[in-house]
């Protein structure tokens, strides 16, 4: 599933970065590699996603997240 498609406060992680080079180097140089885990603070619709990765708060938008592949972590 794209990361745009979890709910407010689920946790993932990221298995994988589709697009062109430009994209994955922007995305992989802000701390969203594979492997990383992910914690989904703010996912209004027609609004940037906020999530939070490596004590760092990021902000996405839509077409961004469609390009990152994740697995619900679940508990």
């Amino acid at each position: 599933m794209c990361l745009s498609e979890l709910d407010r406060n689920t946790e993932a992680v990221v298995k994988n970065l589709t697009g062109d080079q430009r994209f994955i180097s922007r995305i992989t140089s802000i701390g969203l590699t594979p492997g990383c885990n992910v914690k989904v603070i703010r996912n209004d619709k027609n609004r940037p996603m906020l999530v939070f990765s490596r004590d760092t708060m990021i902000a996405l938008n839509r077409k961004e997240c469609m390009g990152i592949e994740v697995a619900e972590v679940t508990a």
